[in-house]
């Protein structure tokens, strides 16, 4: 059990049987009132946010994930199938227990995988991924009136705005945390 004055940026609490990541939090001590201490929690299997306020000094459950590395080898149907890279294990995850991870890891990606009392409970992808460009419509020269950005189709099925400039075929680096083009590599 740990206050909330313990509270940082990152942590994993246990409430009601469900684990949450702490996104922000925040101590306000009001003129009026007792402390208290405004959250806005991630749930972990859902990946829904929610805001949540607690009184100062209230105690809850710390949540102790193991975190390990583990290479995405393949997909077959609804499952990802991944590696443990110290002990060779392999693991197979449903698509929902994979998340939104799952539009950024082709075949062999390193990815973070959270376990929570031995069952995986996350799935985290590398902070940037390069990716191919599979399909997009031809960027017209002078055309800007859309901002000067265009959707494009990636090897593993996402879909992200791009500039004019990106053809069919091209590899860019995307950011896996907010699912934005970063830059062309080549």
């Amino acid at each position: 059990m740990i206050s909330t004055a313990e509270f940082r940026n990152g942590m994993t609490i246990e409430m009601d049987g469900t684990l949450f990541n702490i996104v922000y939090f925040q101590h306000v001590k009001p003129g009026k009132g007792g402390a208290f201490v405004r959250t806005k929690l991630k749930n972990l299997r859902t990946g829904t946010v929610l805001e949540k306020t607690f009184r100062a000094g209230e105690k809850v459950e710390l949540a102790i994930l193991d975190k390990r590395r583990m290479q995405f080898l393949y997909r077959e149907g609804e499952h990802f199938t991944f590696m443990d890279m110290e002990s060779y294990e392999q693991i197979a995850l449903p698509v929902d227990d994979v998340g939104n991870a799952a539009s950024y890891l082709k075949e062999g990606e390193i990815a973070e995988i959270a376990l929570y009392e031995g069952s995986p409970v996350s799935v985290e992808p590398p902070l940037s991924v390069e990716l191919e460009v599979v399909d997009t419509p031809p960027g017209v020269k002078g055309d800007t009136a859309s901002g000067g950005t265009k959707p494009a189709t990636l090897e593993t099925g996402a879909v992200v705005q791009v500039p004019l400039f990106v053809e069919t075929g091209t590899v860019i680096r995307v950011d896996s945390r907010t699912g934005k083009y970063v830059e062309r590599v080549r």
